[in-house]
């Protein structure tokens, strides 16, 4: 307990929480809507919970809830796209590419926020195409249809991911209270509700068949959705903007991690160069601003 006191040993176990997601959902023998619809009711419920216990209000400004809507969406997109990457290229690749969202915050923010970009990401883009190239290949048109609609989902998860961002970003700005547990609690069941109705359109159900899919499950939205999230939060107003870098970029070190680890995931050396490359440039990326985890 007394190392949870610390925000960096939280900012470290929040992103070694976070980068399990993708292994439950690996392991999970549900379709990919209906993980993301239990990753986020699971996570909801608890943190409503914990308000309750608490004794802290769910209430909030009117713009603030309009504002979450729009989060939700781009998150149940997010979960969407991400979910079914992963079972398409693995948990390491998909999550890489989810990580190029620092990109598109990058693009938004030089073009929208006129805000001049610095060297260091100026060099990070042309390092991620050659790292993203290394690992999937020059010849795009060589490579399996599947394995082409996992990366592109994964490219599409970055860009539904900092939608969110961006739109969390902007509901912050006038925040008082330090830990964004309201926020994101209704998020998350605004997220499960889209992803609910979305299951049921894509006829995929919503029953669990097995006790250990209940526990992949409940690990997915208790552990890595709730707990991974609330660590990290709590923890980014105490460290650098370089340390939540570096948080950032340990999801999808780990996510490769355990690619390799638990499904054996083969990796030739040129994947292993474009992987490390991609990473580099994510933390290059990522180090002038500090952001919400996913």
């Amino acid at each position: 307990m007394f190392a949870m006191s610390n925000p960096r040993v939280r900012l470290y176990v929040g992103a070694a929480l976070i980068s399990l997601s993708p292994v439950w959902v690996k392991l999970v023998e549900v379709s990919p809507t209906t993980s993301g619809f239990y990753r986020a009711a699971i996570g909801g419920v608890a943190m409503v919970i914990y308000l309750g216990v608490m004794r802290k209000s769910l209430k909030l400004p009117r713009w603030v809830f309009g504002m979450l809507v729009v989060a939700s969406v781009f998150f149940a997109l997010d979960l969407w796209f991400w979910h079914r990457s992963i079972n398409y290229i693995g948990p390491g690749l998909s999550t890489l590419l989810a990580n190029f969202q620092v990109f598109i915050m990058m693009a938004v923010g030089i073009v929208v926020l006129k805000q001049p970009p610095r060297p260091a990401q100026l060099i990070a883009v042309p390092l991620a195409l050659l790292g993203l190239a290394l690992i999937v290949g020059l010849d795009w048109g060589s490579l399996p249809d599947d394995y082409r609609l996992g990366v592109i989902f994964g490219l599409l998860t970055a860009v539904s991911y900092a939608g969110y961002l961006l739109s969390m970003r902007q509901l912050r700005t006038s925040a008082t209270d330090s830990m964004p547990t309201r926020e994101i609690a209704i998020m998350s069941l605004l997220v499960a509700a889209f992803l609910g109705v979305s299951a049921i359109a894509e006829g995929d159900s919503l029953v669990i068949g097995t006790w250990t899919d209940v526990g992949w499950l409940l690990g997915y939205g208790l552990l890595s959705h709730t707990l991974g999230m609330m660590l990290i939060a709590s923890s980014l107003p105490k460290v650098s903007t370089t340390e939540a870098g570096l948080a950032l970029l340990l999801q999808p070190t780990l996510s490769f991690v355990w690619d390799v680890v638990f499904f054996a995931r083969p990796m030739t050396p040129t994947e292993l160069v474009g992987a490390s490359i991609a990473l580099v440039a994510i933390w290059l990326g990522s180090r002038p601003v500090r952001q919400t985890s996913r």
